[in-house]
């Protein structure tokens, strides 16, 4: 069973615990108009051609989940010195389930944790395929407006669903809020979103602030990025949110 990538990133940090590496998965079921891995958004292969850089370069391909297995273990040592390990993220993992947890058995027999990131946005019975592999999942949370959800291709109701059996199945979960200038970051959507999580069991949300990182990704792919003009909220306007969310939950980042 293959998977579709784009890449591979060594290296990172803001992916789970310690130093992983992560596989970025192609397609996604969700058309958010900040994504900053636009190459993600489909399934097809992508062209990207760079102002300041020669030539195309094309983002995507389908390989085996044993292909990809030596590129991994390169950077074992740093997985077992810092806890770190693999995570798999996206676009959506969740829709190429039966490879991605070919992928994950392969990673778990060698020691090393598997990290899912994901907006929840599939049927449980997805989940149900993962969960023995799968030792965390990072799972977004965007807003808690059902019709904001709608508006970017999702099911409010499918992510606190699916949000409340991870949590039912003893699975650890990692709740993150992307912090979208105008879409999620008023006090109203604030509240909202720190009420649901709260009447879900949630006990602690990380928060990742916006950014434009992705900009050069869309120019290089002849799209029009519609965050490009948004300015990154303040430092002392990031912290006026995590005081609201303080009111429901303990916050991280």
């Amino acid at each position: 069973m293959k998977i579709n990538i784009s890449n591979i990133q060594h290296f990172s940090v803001g992916d789970g615990d310690g130093i992983r590496t992560t596989v970025f998965f192609k397609g996604c079921n969700l058309h958010c108009p900040w994504c900053h891995n636009p190459e993600n958004l489909t399934s097809a292969p992508c062209s990207m051609t760079y102002p300041n850089k020669p030539g195309t370069e094309i983002l995507g391909k389908a390989v085996e989940p044993a292909e990809i297995l030596s590129e991994l273990l390169e950077d074992k040592d740093f997985y077992d010195a810092s806890g770190g390990g693999v995570t798999l993220s996206g676009g959506e993992v969740m829709l190429q389930t039966e490879g991605a947890a070919e992928l994950c058995r392969l990673i778990k027999s060698e020691g090393i944790s598997v990290i899912v990131d994901t907006a929840g946005v599939v049927p449980y019975t997805e989940f149900e395929k993962m969960n023995p592999i799968v030792d965390e999942y990072i799972y977004d949370i965007k807003t808690a407006d059902c019709e904001k959800y709608r508006n970017i291709g999702g099911d409010l109701s499918i992510v606190t669903d699916n949000l409340s059996r991870l949590i039912r199945d003893g699975k650890s979960v990692r709740v993150r809020i992307p912090l979208i200038p105008d879409f999620n970051t008023d006090t109203e959507s604030v509240n909202s979103i720190g009420k649901l999580l709260c009447s879900l069991g949630i006990k602690k949300v990380e928060l990742l602030s916006f950014h434009r990182l992705g900009s050069s990704k869309y120019e290089a792919m002849g799209l029009n990025y519609l965050y490009k003009d948004v300015e990154p909220i303040s430092s002392e306007n990031i912290e006026m949110i995590k005081k609201e969310y303080c009111k429901y939950l303990k916050v991280d980042g």
